[in-house]
Protein backbone atom coordinates (compact mmCIF):
# COMPACT_ATOMS: atom_id res chain seq x y z
CA UNK A 1 0.00 0.00 0.00
CA UNK A 2 1.14 3.28 0.61
CA UNK A 3 3.04 3.76 3.84
CA UNK A 4 6.35 4.30 2.04
CA UNK A 5 5.73 5.30 -1.60
CA UNK A 6 1.78 7.15 -2.38
CA UNK A 7 0.65 6.54 -5.53
CA UNK A 8 1.00 8.09 -8.49
CA UNK A 9 -0.97 11.33 -9.30
CA UNK A 10 -1.19 10.79 -13.28
CA UNK A 11 -4.41 12.83 -14.81
CA UNK A 12 -5.13 11.96 -18.57
CA UNK A 13 -4.48 15.12 -20.50
CA UNK A 14 -3.93 15.78 -24.07
CA UNK A 15 -5.99 17.79 -26.97
CA UNK A 16 -5.09 20.06 -30.43
CA UNK A 17 -1.67 20.58 -31.19
CA UNK A 18 1.05 19.09 -29.00
CA UNK A 19 2.37 22.85 -27.94
CA UNK A 20 -1.55 22.64 -26.68
CA UNK A 21 -0.76 19.89 -24.64
CA UNK A 22 2.39 20.55 -23.53
CA UNK A 23 1.01 23.57 -21.91
CA UNK A 24 -1.47 21.72 -20.60
CA UNK A 25 1.87 19.15 -18.92
CA UNK A 26 3.90 21.73 -17.39
CA UNK A 27 0.72 23.35 -15.97
CA UNK A 28 -0.51 19.84 -14.21
CA UNK A 29 3.00 19.39 -13.13
CA UNK A 30 3.30 23.11 -11.60
CA UNK A 31 0.02 21.70 -9.20
CA UNK A 32 1.79 18.28 -8.17
CA UNK A 33 1.06 15.85 -10.97
CA UNK A 34 3.87 13.21 -10.64
CA UNK A 35 3.10 11.29 -13.72
CA UNK A 36 1.94 12.07 -17.22
CA UNK A 37 -0.96 10.54 -19.04
CA UNK A 38 -0.90 10.96 -22.75
CA UNK A 39 -4.48 11.22 -24.75
CA UNK A 40 -4.01 10.96 -28.37
CA UNK A 41 -6.54 11.92 -31.11
CA UNK A 42 -7.79 8.83 -33.53
CA UNK A 43 -5.53 9.22 -36.36
CA UNK A 44 -2.80 9.14 -34.51
CA UNK A 45 -4.63 5.53 -32.69
CA UNK A 46 -5.06 4.72 -35.89
CA UNK A 47 -1.95 5.48 -37.78
CA UNK A 48 -3.67 7.87 -40.29
CA UNK A 49 -1.46 11.06 -41.20
CA UNK A 50 -3.54 14.29 -40.44
CA UNK A 51 -4.11 15.72 -43.72
CA UNK A 52 -5.28 12.15 -44.61
CA UNK A 53 -9.25 12.58 -46.05
CA UNK A 54 -10.62 10.55 -43.07
CA UNK A 55 -8.59 11.80 -40.54
CA UNK A 56 -9.37 15.68 -41.09
CA UNK A 57 -12.80 16.09 -38.93
CA UNK A 58 -11.18 14.11 -36.30
CA UNK A 59 -7.50 15.70 -35.58
CA UNK A 60 -6.81 17.02 -32.24
CA UNK A 61 -10.23 16.32 -30.99
CA UNK A 62 -10.12 13.63 -28.11
CA UNK A 63 -6.40 13.45 -27.67
CA UNK A 64 -3.23 15.26 -29.26
CA UNK A 65 -2.35 14.78 -32.57
CA UNK A 66 1.32 12.99 -32.67
CA UNK A 67 1.68 11.76 -36.49
CA UNK A 68 5.77 12.30 -36.50
CA UNK A 69 8.86 12.52 -33.75
CA UNK A 70 9.24 16.25 -34.28
CA UNK A 71 5.22 16.53 -32.67
CA UNK A 72 6.76 13.71 -29.90
CA UNK A 73 9.59 16.24 -29.20
CA UNK A 74 7.52 19.31 -29.05
CA UNK A 75 4.80 17.24 -26.70
CA UNK A 76 7.78 17.15 -24.34
CA UNK A 77 9.37 20.05 -24.85
CA UNK A 78 11.37 21.55 -21.05
CA UNK A 79 10.05 18.53 -19.43
CA UNK A 80 12.64 16.20 -17.90
CA UNK A 81 12.07 12.33 -19.55
CA UNK A 82 14.51 10.77 -17.69
CA UNK A 83 12.97 11.42 -14.54
CA UNK A 84 8.64 12.10 -15.16
CA UNK A 85 7.34 8.46 -15.56
CA UNK A 86 4.95 8.35 -18.56
CA UNK A 87 1.67 6.96 -19.74
CA UNK A 88 0.66 6.64 -23.17
CA UNK A 89 -2.74 5.27 -24.21
CA UNK A 90 -2.45 4.01 -27.28
CA UNK A 91 -2.82 0.02 -28.42
CA UNK A 92 -3.20 -0.33 -32.76
CA UNK A 93 0.69 2.19 -33.25
CA UNK A 94 1.82 1.34 -30.31
CA UNK A 95 5.44 0.28 -31.43
CA UNK A 96 5.34 3.45 -33.25
CA UNK A 97 4.59 5.87 -30.28
CA UNK A 98 7.06 3.99 -28.22
CA UNK A 99 10.10 4.46 -31.23
CA UNK A 100 9.12 8.10 -30.81
CA UNK A 101 9.60 8.32 -27.53
CA UNK A 102 13.04 6.37 -27.55
CA UNK A 103 13.96 8.66 -30.44
CA UNK A 104 13.23 12.16 -28.45
CA UNK A 105 15.22 10.56 -25.32
CA UNK A 106 18.31 9.80 -26.55
CA UNK A 107 18.39 12.82 -29.13
CA UNK A 108 17.87 14.72 -25.65
CA UNK A 109 21.75 14.38 -24.59
CA UNK A 110 21.84 10.93 -25.07
CA UNK A 111 19.16 9.69 -22.24
CA UNK A 112 19.11 5.71 -22.36
CA UNK A 113 16.09 3.78 -23.32
CA UNK A 114 17.20 1.61 -20.18
CA UNK A 115 16.24 4.22 -17.82
CA UNK A 116 13.06 5.49 -19.19
CA UNK A 117 9.76 4.57 -16.96
CA UNK A 118 6.43 4.49 -17.96
CA UNK A 119 3.42 2.26 -19.51
CA UNK A 120 2.63 1.44 -23.47
CA UNK A 121 -1.16 0.74 -23.12
CA UNK A 122 -0.64 -1.67 -26.03
CA UNK A 123 -3.79 -3.71 -25.45
CA UNK A 124 -5.21 -5.29 -28.73
CA UNK A 125 -7.65 -7.58 -27.20
CA UNK A 126 -9.91 -4.86 -25.15
CA UNK A 127 -9.86 -2.77 -28.52
CA UNK A 128 -11.88 -5.75 -30.67
CA UNK A 129 -14.31 -6.32 -27.58
CA UNK A 130 -15.38 -2.64 -26.19
CA UNK A 131 -13.62 0.05 -28.86
CA UNK A 132 -13.71 -1.40 -32.50
CA UNK A 133 -10.28 0.59 -32.88
CA UNK A 134 -7.52 -1.67 -34.48
CA UNK A 135 -5.66 -2.13 -38.01
CA UNK A 136 -4.97 -5.81 -38.42
CA UNK A 137 -7.28 -8.70 -37.44
CA UNK A 138 -6.61 -10.53 -34.53
CA UNK A 139 -3.84 -13.22 -34.77
CA UNK A 140 -1.88 -10.36 -36.17
CA UNK A 141 -2.26 -7.63 -33.45
CA UNK A 142 -1.45 -11.05 -30.86
CA UNK A 143 1.93 -10.86 -32.35
CA UNK A 144 2.25 -7.18 -32.66
CA UNK A 145 1.07 -6.67 -28.91
CA UNK A 146 3.47 -9.45 -27.80
CA UNK A 147 6.59 -8.35 -29.86
CA UNK A 148 6.34 -5.55 -27.77
CA UNK A 149 6.33 -6.98 -24.78
CA UNK A 150 9.37 -8.78 -25.36
CA UNK A 151 11.26 -6.31 -26.92
CA UNK A 152 11.06 -3.86 -23.83
CA UNK A 153 11.50 -6.79 -21.70
CA UNK A 154 14.83 -6.80 -23.12
CA UNK A 155 15.91 -3.43 -23.68
CA UNK A 156 13.69 -0.74 -21.46
CA UNK A 157 13.46 -2.62 -18.53
CA UNK A 158 11.85 0.11 -16.22
CA UNK A 159 8.94 0.21 -18.89
CA UNK A 160 5.68 -1.95 -18.85
CA UNK A 161 5.09 -2.75 -22.08
CA UNK A 162 1.10 -2.99 -21.39
CA UNK A 163 -1.76 -1.64 -19.94
CA UNK A 164 -3.68 -5.05 -19.60
CA UNK A 165 -7.28 -2.94 -19.15
CA UNK A 166 -10.65 -3.45 -17.90
CA UNK A 167 -11.33 0.18 -17.70
CA UNK A 168 -13.12 -0.24 -21.65
CA UNK A 169 -15.26 -2.99 -20.47
CA UNK A 170 -16.56 -1.16 -17.73
CA UNK A 171 -17.48 1.92 -19.58
CA UNK A 172 -19.35 -0.33 -22.38
CA UNK A 173 -21.75 -1.83 -19.94
CA UNK A 174 -19.96 -4.46 -18.41
CA UNK A 175 -20.63 -5.39 -14.52
CA UNK A 176 -17.17 -5.88 -12.35
CA UNK A 177 -17.36 -9.24 -12.25
CA UNK A 178 -16.93 -9.35 -16.20
CA UNK A 179 -14.68 -6.07 -15.92
CA UNK A 180 -12.21 -8.60 -14.40
CA UNK A 181 -12.95 -11.89 -15.61
CA UNK A 182 -11.96 -9.80 -19.68
CA UNK A 183 -9.12 -8.71 -17.89
CA UNK A 184 -7.58 -11.73 -16.63
CA UNK A 185 -8.66 -13.39 -19.30
CA UNK A 186 -6.80 -11.08 -21.60
CA UNK A 187 -3.74 -11.48 -19.03
CA UNK A 188 -3.76 -14.92 -19.53
CA UNK A 189 -3.40 -14.84 -23.34
CA UNK A 190 -0.93 -12.32 -23.60
CA UNK A 191 1.43 -14.66 -21.30
CA UNK A 192 0.92 -17.42 -23.18
CA UNK A 193 2.04 -15.87 -26.32
CA UNK A 194 4.66 -14.33 -24.94
CA UNK A 195 6.16 -17.57 -23.74
CA UNK A 196 4.83 -19.59 -26.97
CA UNK A 197 6.09 -17.38 -29.13
CA UNK A 198 9.52 -15.72 -27.71
CA UNK A 199 10.35 -19.14 -25.65
CA UNK A 200 10.87 -16.92 -22.57
CA UNK A 201 10.45 -17.57 -19.06
CA UNK A 202 7.34 -16.20 -17.31
CA UNK A 203 9.64 -14.20 -14.26
CA UNK A 204 11.22 -12.65 -17.53
CA UNK A 205 8.74 -10.36 -18.12
CA UNK A 206 6.00 -10.94 -16.15
CA UNK A 207 7.69 -7.93 -13.79
CA UNK A 208 6.53 -5.62 -16.32
CA UNK A 209 3.14 -6.29 -16.62
CA UNK A 210 0.30 -3.78 -15.61
CA UNK A 211 -2.94 -3.10 -15.79
CA UNK A 212 -6.05 -0.43 -15.66
CA UNK A 213 -9.27 -0.26 -13.53
CA UNK A 214 -12.28 1.67 -13.99
CA UNK A 215 -13.63 2.84 -9.94
CA UNK A 216 -17.24 3.40 -9.98
CA UNK A 217 -19.27 4.92 -7.38
CA UNK A 218 -20.39 1.51 -5.29
CA UNK A 219 -17.32 2.07 -3.06
CA UNK A 220 -17.86 -1.72 -1.26
CA UNK A 221 -17.54 -3.04 -4.60
CA UNK A 222 -15.45 -1.65 -6.17
CA UNK A 223 -13.02 -2.20 -3.06
CA UNK A 224 -13.64 -5.90 -3.35
CA UNK A 225 -13.17 -5.98 -6.71
CA UNK A 226 -9.54 -4.68 -6.45
CA UNK A 227 -8.86 -7.45 -3.72
CA UNK A 228 -10.03 -10.20 -5.52
CA UNK A 229 -8.22 -8.56 -8.46
CA UNK A 230 -4.87 -8.63 -6.51
CA UNK A 231 -5.10 -12.10 -5.43
CA UNK A 232 -6.86 -14.03 -8.73
CA UNK A 233 -3.57 -12.69 -10.38
CA UNK A 234 -0.68 -14.09 -7.95
CA UNK A 235 -2.70 -17.10 -7.81
CA UNK A 236 -2.93 -17.22 -11.73
CA UNK A 237 0.58 -16.14 -11.88
CA UNK A 238 2.10 -18.62 -9.26
CA UNK A 239 -0.37 -21.58 -10.43
CA UNK A 240 -0.83 -21.61 -14.15
CA UNK A 241 2.51 -20.13 -15.26
CA UNK A 242 4.81 -21.19 -12.35
CA UNK A 243 6.17 -17.90 -11.49
CA UNK A 244 8.71 -17.82 -8.97
CA UNK A 245 9.53 -13.87 -8.64
CA UNK A 246 7.25 -11.89 -6.29
CA UNK A 247 7.06 -8.99 -8.69
CA UNK A 248 6.37 -11.92 -11.04
CA UNK A 249 2.95 -12.05 -8.98
CA UNK A 250 1.79 -8.41 -7.94
CA UNK A 251 -0.74 -6.92 -9.93
CA UNK A 252 0.82 -3.61 -10.57
CA UNK A 253 -2.91 -1.10 -11.70
CA UNK A 254 -3.80 2.52 -12.40
CA UNK A 255 -6.73 3.39 -11.93
CA UNK A 256 -9.54 5.64 -13.99
CA UNK A 257 -12.64 7.40 -12.54
CA UNK A 258 -15.73 6.56 -14.37
CA UNK A 259 -16.30 9.02 -17.33
CA UNK A 260 -19.90 6.83 -17.87
CA UNK A 261 -20.63 7.93 -14.26
CA UNK A 262 -20.71 11.60 -15.09
CA UNK A 263 -23.52 14.00 -16.04
CA UNK A 264 -23.79 16.88 -18.00
CA UNK A 265 -26.68 17.85 -15.65
CA UNK A 266 -25.59 19.52 -12.72
CA UNK A 267 -22.10 18.86 -13.47
CA UNK A 268 -20.10 20.12 -9.37
CA UNK A 269 -22.31 16.89 -8.56
CA UNK A 270 -19.45 14.91 -10.03
CA UNK A 271 -17.06 15.80 -7.99
CA UNK A 272 -19.12 13.90 -5.74
CA UNK A 273 -18.85 11.15 -7.32
CA UNK A 274 -15.23 10.84 -8.68
CA UNK A 275 -14.16 11.70 -4.59
CA UNK A 276 -15.61 8.25 -3.51
CA UNK A 277 -14.66 6.89 -7.06
CA UNK A 278 -10.81 7.51 -6.20
CA UNK A 279 -11.82 6.75 -2.74
CA UNK A 280 -12.22 2.63 -3.28
CA UNK A 281 -9.29 2.44 -5.69
CA UNK A 282 -7.01 3.82 -2.96
CA UNK A 283 -8.64 1.47 -0.49
CA UNK A 284 -8.44 -1.17 -3.27
CA UNK A 285 -4.15 -0.27 -3.77
CA UNK A 286 -4.19 1.34 -6.75
CA UNK A 287 -0.41 2.57 -7.74
CA UNK A 288 -1.66 5.01 -10.01
CA UNK A 289 -4.77 7.26 -10.42
CA UNK A 290 -6.88 9.88 -12.79
CA UNK A 291 -9.75 11.42 -11.46
CA UNK A 292 -11.89 12.70 -13.69
CA UNK A 293 -12.99 16.44 -14.11
CA UNK A 294 -16.39 17.29 -13.43
CA UNK A 295 -16.83 19.08 -16.25
CA UNK A 296 -16.11 16.26 -18.84
CA UNK A 297 -19.62 15.16 -19.83
CA UNK A 298 -19.61 18.53 -21.43
CA UNK A 299 -16.02 19.35 -23.13
CA UNK A 300 -12.73 18.47 -22.52
CA UNK A 301 -11.73 19.75 -18.90
CA UNK A 302 -10.52 23.17 -18.05
CA UNK A 303 -7.88 24.14 -15.82
CA UNK A 304 -10.01 24.89 -13.04
CA UNK A 305 -11.65 21.64 -13.44
CA UNK A 306 -8.25 19.64 -13.69
CA UNK A 307 -6.67 21.31 -11.29
CA UNK A 308 -9.75 20.54 -8.87
CA UNK A 309 -9.91 16.96 -9.84
CA UNK A 310 -6.21 16.52 -8.82
CA UNK A 311 -7.07 18.47 -5.20
CA UNK A 312 -9.28 15.68 -4.54
CA UNK A 313 -6.05 12.75 -5.05
CA UNK A 314 -4.28 15.30 -2.73
CA UNK A 315 -6.39 15.43 -0.26
CA UNK A 316 -7.17 11.69 0.22
CA UNK A 317 -3.66 11.08 0.02
CA UNK A 318 -2.37 13.77 2.70
CA UNK A 319 -5.59 14.38 4.89
CA UNK A 320 -7.46 11.66 5.28
CA UNK A 321 -5.18 9.08 6.94
CA UNK A 322 -6.46 6.24 4.29
CA UNK A 323 -2.60 5.86 3.62
CA UNK A 324 -2.05 5.11 6.96
CA UNK A 325 -2.76 1.12 6.81
CA UNK A 326 -2.22 -1.87 4.20
CA UNK A 327 -5.56 -3.28 3.23
CA UNK A 328 -7.25 -1.20 5.68
CA UNK A 329 -11.05 -2.44 5.08
CA UNK A 330 -9.29 -6.46 5.48
CA UNK A 331 -11.42 -8.37 7.61
CA UNK A 332 -14.39 -6.64 7.36
CA UNK A 333 -17.53 -9.43 6.89
CA UNK A 334 -19.23 -7.69 4.14
CA UNK A 335 -15.89 -6.83 2.05
CA UNK A 336 -14.32 -10.65 2.99
CA UNK A 337 -17.28 -12.04 2.18
CA UNK A 338 -17.85 -9.43 -1.41
CA UNK A 339 -14.01 -10.40 -2.42
CA UNK A 340 -14.76 -14.09 -2.28
CA UNK A 341 -18.26 -14.49 -4.59
CA UNK A 342 -16.24 -11.64 -6.78
CA UNK A 343 -13.62 -14.28 -6.96
CA UNK A 344 -15.50 -16.92 -7.26
CA UNK A 345 -17.33 -15.36 -10.53
CA UNK A 346 -14.91 -14.64 -12.47
CA UNK A 347 -13.35 -17.93 -12.41
CA UNK A 348 -16.18 -19.44 -13.82
CA UNK A 349 -16.03 -16.83 -16.63
CA UNK A 350 -12.30 -17.27 -17.40
CA UNK A 351 -12.46 -20.95 -16.84
CA UNK A 352 -15.58 -20.94 -19.91
CA UNK A 353 -12.82 -18.57 -22.21
CA UNK A 354 -10.35 -21.61 -21.52
CA UNK A 355 -12.76 -23.97 -23.04
CA UNK A 356 -13.37 -21.79 -25.79
CA UNK A 357 -9.66 -22.10 -26.47
CA UNK A 358 -8.69 -18.86 -25.23
CA UNK A 359 -9.18 -15.28 -25.32
CA UNK A 360 -7.83 -14.95 -28.96
CA UNK A 361 -10.79 -17.50 -30.05
CA UNK A 362 -12.97 -15.90 -27.77
CA UNK A 363 -13.05 -12.65 -29.76
CA UNK A 364 -13.01 -14.20 -32.90
CA UNK A 365 -16.49 -16.15 -32.33
CA UNK A 366 -17.57 -12.79 -30.84
CA UNK A 367 -17.95 -14.37 -27.20
CA UNK A 368 -17.04 -11.35 -25.05
CA UNK A 369 -18.69 -8.54 -27.50
CA UNK A 370 -22.14 -10.22 -27.17
CA UNK A 371 -21.48 -9.94 -23.10
CA UNK A 372 -21.54 -5.70 -23.58
CA UNK A 373 -24.66 -3.75 -23.98
CA UNK A 374 -23.85 -1.94 -27.34
CA UNK A 375 -24.19 -4.16 -30.31
CA UNK A 376 -20.63 -5.51 -31.15
CA UNK A 377 -19.82 -6.86 -34.85
CA UNK A 378 -18.58 -10.45 -34.44
CA UNK A 379 -14.86 -10.41 -35.43
CA UNK A 380 -14.98 -13.99 -37.80
CA UNK A 381 -18.03 -11.91 -39.65
CA UNK A 382 -15.53 -8.61 -40.19
CA UNK A 383 -12.70 -11.70 -41.74
CA UNK A 384 -15.14 -13.02 -43.71
CA UNK A 385 -16.68 -9.12 -45.09
CA UNK A 386 -12.96 -8.53 -45.88
CA UNK A 387 -11.94 -11.68 -47.85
Amino acid sequence: MYRSRLWTFREYSGFGSPEDTNRRYKFLISQGQTGLSVAFDLPTQLGLDPDHELAYPEVGKVGVSIPEVVSMSILFDGIDIGKITTSFTINATAAEILSMYITVAESRGGIDKAVLDGTIQNDILKEFIARNLYIYPPLHSMRYTTDIIAYTSKNLPKWHPISISGYHFREAGATAVQELAFTLADAIEYTNWVINRWKMNVDDFAPGLSFFFAATTNLFEEIAKFRAARRLYARIMKERFGAKKLESMKLKFHVQTSGAALTAQQPEVNIIRTTIQALAAVLGGAQSLHVNAYDEALALPTEKSVKLALRVQQVIAYESGVIDSIDPLGGSYYIEWLTDTIEEEVMKIIDYIDRLGGMTKAVEIGYPQRLLPSPRISIRRWLRRVK
